[in-house]
């Protein structure tokens, strides 16, 4: 239903959902309500609703537009340059916050910086998802897989704490990402491929048309006074549809390209509200310092999800907010029932036994090849299982089922496996692997539906086309490094090597560009 567009994804995930649990009570397994809202992550939720509401009060201070404007001054108005810079901070980012804040943040500020340069956001959206789940690859903190995986007992007893974790996964995930530049540029090498398929003037018509339908659909029929409102509306989308229709009719004439000087957007976009932006900066340098202390196992007092909501109540109070309505209209309920509805169908999943017989065959392949081969079979198939399966399922339960899998094997004496190079093999593959479809991570899912919310829809099958021959080839690279970092060498060979490039690092910056000092 989803790939097809048969119905909106939210609607298509209630259904699934609701489906699996009648299939579980057709089995005698109907799970009670209590034990149905366990499945549901609130966490995940409430970091989501929190971000939301910090996100749309921020955005009407005009930062996001600043920012953009900004953008198009360092890169001097040039495309690929420009493309280059949001995704490499995007993935910078990515690695020390959650990748779902880090998209909630740059989304917005990529939307405002393609409308000045009169690009198509949907295809920079794409690249700036793909590069988010790589950096959060990197890290413990980047990615809820790897929270999963560096947060488990047996795992950290084996030595992975976050410096080893970092120190493993950087020059795989500086590969994947250089490997991921060539093909994103090899995939829209024809410069036109980034830019709107129709002229810029119906393409503001239609954004204009979408915005006053979803402020017409927002009203209720509770009192005459909405209804007239609502009229009103609809009479103004109907005079804007003509207005398309007699633009596509008889065509209309490209608008000459974006000729506006830097001084003429410095001014159109100013910082719109000053004091609102200092409020906000303060509550934003309280909501990362505490996701920062959240990867201090001594100081975990305060989950994400609680942390980003008592930020919201925190720039609540500080703003000073009445219309509470106007805050709460631009919350994306639709990304968050779909988000529940996905945990419930996870989990039904999960309960039917589908993803422990999907473990369960994995160890089994293992266990038939000979005894040289058992370290590389293993790599590549928690690394390829994963890495698929993520693509299309939810990949917080995969890898809380993976990293039973990738322990058990560690702990059969007969296998005499490592433990940490299946570690990061299933580390590459769950977050690499959402790159692969829509909903493959909840970063993808929360872009497309903040770019819907602006006016800018992409479909499942369009991503598709994009982010999964990226998938795969990121998975190849991070194959071949595997292979070579813990089968040809030692296990020692990847922590030599991001040793260096750290240390490569610090003296290009110390000697190079700065003073000794």
């Amino acid at each position: 239903m989803i790939i097809w567009e048969v119905v909106h994804r939210t609607f298509a995930a209630m259904i699934a959902s609701t489906l699996s649990i009648a299939v579980l009570a057709a089995l005698d397994e109907r799970p009670t309500m209590p034990e149905l809202m366990s499945w549901i992550d609130v966490e995940t939720l409430l970091l989501l609703f929190g971000m939301m509401i910090l996100v749309a009060i921020l955005s009407e201070t005009g930062i996001f537009d600043y920012l953009a404007v900004y953008a198009y001054k360092i890169t001097n108005g040039k495309v690929w340059p420009l493309i280059n810079c949001l995704c490499l901070f995007t993935a910078v980012m990515s690695s020390f916050l959650d990748n779902v804040t880090t998209v909630l943040l740059m989304t917005p500020v990529t939307i405002r910086l393609c409308e000045v340069m009169e690009l198509n956001p949907v295809p920079i959206l794409m690249s700036m998802i793909i590069y988010s789940n790589i950096g959060g690859a990197l890290t413990p903190v980047g990615d809820p897989p790897n929270v999963i995986i560096a947060s488990n007992s047996h795992i950290a007893k084996a030595g992975v704490n976050f410096t080893t974790f970092t120190l493993h996964m950087t020059i795989g995930v500086i590969l994947v990402m250089i490997q991921t530049y060539f093909q994103l540029r090899f995939k829209f090498k024809n410069i036109n491929d980034l830019r709107f398929t129709e002229p810029q003037d119906v393409q503001e018509l239609r954004h204009e048309i979408a915005v006053w339908q979803r402020a017409a659909a927002s009203l209720s029929s509770y009192s005459k006074d909405e209804d007239l409102v609502r009229e009103t509306l609809l009479k103004k989308v109907n005079r804007l549809s003509r207005m398309l229709k007699k633009k596509l009719v008889t065509g209309s004439v490209p608008i000459e390209s974006y000729k506006t000087t830097l001084e003429e957007l410095q001014a159109k976009y100013p910082i719109r509200n000053r004091v609102l932006l200092v409020k906000s900066g303060v509550t934003l340098v309280f909501v990362v310092a505490f996701f920062f202390l959240h990867s201090v196992p001594e100081l975990q007092r305060l989950s994400l999800g609680w942390t980003a909501l008592l930020g919201a109540i925190l720039l609540l109070i500080l703003a000073d907010r009445e219309d509470m309505e106007s805050v709460l209209a631009r919350v994306e309920f639709s990304t968050l029932l779909f988000f529940a509805c996905l945990f419930v169908l996870m989990e039904s999943l999960a309960k039917l036994g589908l993803i422990d017989w999907i473990g369960k065959q994995t160890e089994n392949i293992i266990l038939s090849v000979s005894e040289e081969s058992r370290l590389a079979v293993a790599l590549l198939l928690i690394l390829w299982v994963s890495a698929i399966a993520s693509a299309f399922v939810d990949n917080i339960p995969l890898t809380t089922m993976m990293v039973k899998i990738a322990i058990s094997l560690a702990e059969n004496e007969a296998l005499d496996l490592p433990l940490q190079p299946l570690v990061w093999a299933l580390a590459f593959g769950a977050c690499l692997g959402g790159n692969g479809t829509l909903i493959g991570a909840s970063a993808n899912v929360v872009c497309a539906g903040v770019a819907e919310q602006h006016g800018y829809r992409f479909t499942f099958v369009e991503y598709f086309k994009v982010g999964f021959p990226v998938m795969i080839g990121s998975i190849v690279v991070a194959t071949g490094y595997l292979m070579v970092a813990h089968v040809l060498f030692t296990v020692g060979f990847p922590v030599m090597i991001g040793s260096i490039v750290v240390a490569t690092g610090y003296l290009m910056v110390a000697h190079v560009l700065f003073t000794w000092h």
